[in-house]
């Protein structure tokens, strides 16, 4: 059966380019009217231009997301309705050293627009009784990521939200879903700090038909689910629980009785799987703890003397507990509240016992003064408690966004700018403990509460980030959900119970426990196997929905406990991992990664390069600085990974031996303008490994970023073919990597374009001086080992020489591979014989003297607007 959406109005925001333009693109094409959002009012308006001469109906609009009144409004004036809402928009701010303004727009942008358009469009949702809302999530939310914290905060925020959205919208119809894309290809937010592009899979059309078959009416019901998706891969995630231990939550339930059952807390070896928190739980584990004997305590006592601790929303219930606790262990303890009184009490209490504490009434997002007050007082700060928080609980029907912003306000930012504050003293002290507050809410959503759960989830999103950022200053980061007494909690639960609630926290890092009186458990993710579609042909709303069962499947042996982006990654359908990989294979695809290894350029690198390709003394634009079109030829992508290639080990091979191996293909991806002067980061790890039966073949892979802007520059994959090293099993054929692996056939006409040039003698001698030092292009000893008569000139010279001449008659291009047929001995002359076809420009390059070809199998990919990236002057 086709999945129709005839009758259907669809808004997307963020639809000019990448992920929300094939969502509207795929939507058009199946008869949906389709409102296309965007800030770019020209890509919004070509989308739609594409897609009403397709045939199609589609209306710009150009609001913010933020502005979901207006963006819904562009649905009912020109269709009359809307039915289908994909919140799609967003930005990055990637860094370390993070500003306000730059945590503040992130969540403005992802977490506050979805908020804006899904309450704009949910009371047509409610009264049609149908609605479908898909929100995005990225694994930067799921696991945090580096430099990443105001975006993982935002987009795990979003996954608490929709399972609260699917909830409240379960008895009208209305289905809210979570996608995690992994969507390298065609995305301005994600192509230069993801993965390098190394399958057509990554980019958005493997990524809508997904959207598309959890969309229609009669689509799989996926609501209040958590889906990731890249590279043709398909997969579920939900939160698997420990069984974790219940204890006597009495005087003896302190750090130490915590410490000495750790390994029982965090074993999975009896796992739960569960959806929210039930009433009959938390009773069970009260009538458990009131009965259970009093805890053992670990040796030696876990004690904080001379420790600073900052605890926020410490005037009452869980943070006074904490509180007390603290200076109980000796340590000196900051009691943060808004309640001047409340802040006060607590110190009056900790100082009549013998402790020491300091009150500081302000509110939690004044982080700064929470701070100074610690230093002043104590002279340091060595834990962060973040604790603080409000309830504004509504329907999200009758949710006002000051609602909203109010408890975004104090539990989000709250524990950002705490955070934010006591960060530099960690790092300068190498020494630091945050830990934040999450809830059962924020993992499972609750009626009433989306932006309770919105806020509480993002916290898990930013701890985790955290956790990632601190390791290497010794800083852990965990989150807690505890159920406990507090201001919030104590007109649900009987009083008895209440008093004993209370929770605890061990040394670890980037872990989420659910702690509820006297117990205490970890969860994390599960995924499932889920399926892998190819990806050398269009995925369909369909095929997706034919392979529910297996994507959604948790129980077939094949479930994964994915903790990092990178980890998902490499568990989903990438181009590392391989099932036909032998053993030996798998292996070294695991342990050798090279880098990542800086390399450094300037303009005098960029003429050198050049010349070494042959460019001379006339042509300025390749040999003097000062001219305005100053730049270096494109293959130079070639140089800044040398290193970082040559060194990965190849002695895992049997029978390796150096001298028998051969460069086989070579193929570049020029992903950003090329600076004329700049540091780079490379990191190589191997592809591919085939056994050829008497010769391997080894496929390597770099990522080039710029040091100073993240952005990706190059990719290169080269292949080498190491004879004598075959018999170890495993693959024999290679995947398609599209331009990567392409024969480049020539077409049986005559060449549309040739150019002849000869080297010099001395050209090999100059090449080298641009990384590559092999004795072989030099040394006619070396040579004659290897069995050529005199010293070769470098395949990668031979291939500049190539690119030069594409980039001269066809202009600029952003991509070029070849295989390496034959060699050239400096001082022959070249001959590239070059066809077009389409965007495509397929080679050949010969040695004339001796009618040799030495590049073959060889094409680049023009640039469509056929003008070369300006470099960064």
């Amino acid at each position: 059966m086709t999945l129709s959406f005839k009758g259907h109005t669809v808004v997307v925001t963020g639809a000019g380019g990448g992920l929300g333009k094939a969502y509207a693109h795929l939507f058009a094409s199946r008869g949906a009217n389709v409102v296309v959002n965007d800030l770019n009012k020209e890509a919004a308006e070509k989308v739609v231009s594409s897609i009403t001469q397709a045939g199609g109906k589609a209306v710009a609009n150009i609001s913010s997301a933020t502005d979901g009144a207006a963006v819904v409004k562009s649905a009912i004036d020109a269709f009359g309705g809307i039915t289908i809402l994909i919140n799609n928009a967003g930005i990055l701010r990637q860094v370390s050293n993070m500003s306000d303004q730059e945590w503040d727009l992130i969540q403005s942008v992802h977490l506050k627009g979805a908020f804006a358009c899904t309450k704009a469009a949910w009371p047509y949702f409610r009264n049609q009784k149908f609605g479908r809302i898909i929100n995005t999530a990225s694994a930067a939310g799921l696991y945090g990521n580096m430099g990443q914290a105001n975006y993982s905060a935002a987009k795990m925020g979003l996954v608490g939200f929709t399972k609260t959205l699917a909830r409240e919208g379960a008895k009208y119809g209305i289905h809210a879903v979570v996608i995690a894309p992994a969507s390298v290809a065609a995305s301005a937010m994600t192509e230069t700090v993801m993965p390098p592009q190394l399958l057509a899979g990554f980019k958005p059309e493997f990524i809508a038909p997904f959207v598309v078959a959890v969309t229609h009416p009669d689509g799989p019901n996926a609501s209040g689910r958590v889906f990731e998706l890249g590279a043709g891969f398909v997969a579920e995630i939900r939160w698997q629980r420990s069984k974790g231990v219940v204890m006597k939550p009495d005087d003896t339930f302190t750090p130490s009785a915590v410490k000495e059952r750790w390994n029982e807390i965090t074993s999975f070896d009896q796992v739960e799987y569960p959806e929210n928190m039930e009433n009959q739980s938390i009773t069970t584990i009260y009538e458990q703890a009131k009965g259970a004997p009093p805890n053992k305590q670990a040796e030696p006592n876990v004690r904080f003397d001379g420790k600073t601790i900052i605890i926020t929303g410490a005037g009452a219930g869980l943070g006074r507990a904490y509180a007390l606790m603290f200076a109980r262990l000796g340590a000196n303890v900051i009691v943060n509240d808004v309640s001047a009184k409340g802040a006060d009490s607590v110190v009056d209490e900790i100082k009549k016992a013998g402790g020491k504490a300091i009150a500081v009434a302000c509110s939690v997002e004044d982080g700064d003064t929470i701070v100074k007050t610690a230093l002043d007082a104590f002279g340091a700060v060595h834990i962060l408690i973040a604790n603080a928080g409000i309830l504004r609980d509504k329907s999200f029907t009758a949710m006002s966004e000051k609602e909203w912003d109010d408890v975004m306000t104090v539990h989000l930012r709250g524990t950002y700018k705490c955070a934010k504050a006591v960060w530099p003293i960690f790092q300068k002290q190498k020494y630091g403990r945050i830990v934040t507050t999450t809830s059962s809410v924020g993992m499972f959503g609750n009626f009433g509460q989306a932006n309770y759960s919105a806020a509480k989830a993002a916290i898990i999103g930013l701890t985790r980030t955290l956790a990632i950022e601190g390791s290497r200053y010794n800083i852990l980061a965990n989150v807690i959900a505890p159920i406990a007494g507090t201001a919030m909690t104590s007109t649900i639960w009987p009083e008895e119970m209440v008093r004993m609630f209370k929770a605890s926290n061990e040394d670890n890092t980037g872990k989420v426990f659910q702690v509820l009186g006297g117990w205490a458990s970890q969860a994390r993710w599960q995924r499932t196997g889920g399926h892998s579609f190819p990806v050398n042909k269009p995925l369909q709303p369909e095929d997706v929905v034919s392979k529910w069962n297996i994507i959604t499947d948790f129980d077939d042996g094949r479930a994964t406990y994915p903790t990092s982006a990178q980890e998902a990654l490499g568990q989903s359908n990438d181009l590392y991992s391989d099932p036909e990989d032998s053993e030996l294979v798998a292996k070294a695809k695991k342990e050798h990664i090279s880098g990542p290894d800086e390399f450094s350029w300037t303009d005098r690198d960029v003429i050198l390069y050049n010349l070494g390709v042959g460019a001379t003394e006339k042509e300025l634009q390749w040999t003097f600085e000062g001219d305005e079109n100053f730049g270096p030829i494109p293959t130079f992508g070639v140089i800044p990974p040398f290193i970082t290639t040559s060194s990965l080990p190849m002695d895992w091979l049997p029978n390796f031996n150096l001298g028998r191996l051969l460069h086989g293909e070579q193929y570049l991806a020029i992903k950003n303008p090329i600076p004329n002067a700049a540091t780079v980061i490379t990191t190589s790890r191997f592809l591919e490994v085939l056994d050829k039966g008497k010769a391997a073949s080894v496929r390597c892979i770099s990522e080039t970023k710029d040091k100073s802007t993240g952005k990706v520059l190059f990719e290169n994959q080269q292949t080498v073919f190491i004879r004598g090293s075959g018999g170890f099993g495993g693959k024999r054929t290679g995947r398609d990597l599209g331009a990567a692996t392409a024969t480049n056939e020539p077409p049986k006409r005559q060449p549309d374009a040739v150019i002849e040039e000869k080297t010099l003698p001395s050209q090999a001698a100059l090449y080298r001086l641009s990384g590559d030092r092999n004795p072989l292009h030099i040394s006619p000893e070396f040579a004659a080992i290897g069995g050529f008569d005199t010293p070769i000139l470098h395949g990668l010279c031979t291939l500049g020489y190539a690119g030069k001449h594409i980039l001269k008659r066809f202009g600029s291009y952003e991509d070029i591979k070849t295989r390496f047929a034959g060699v050239v001995y400096p001082g022959e002359t070249l001959v590239t014989e070059m066809w077009k076809e389409g965007n495509k420009v397929i080679f050949v390059t010969k040695v004339k003297e001796r009618n040799t070809t030495v590049l073959a199998a060889a094409a680049a990919t023009l640039h469509s607007d056929n003008n070369a990236p300006k470099p960064k002057l």
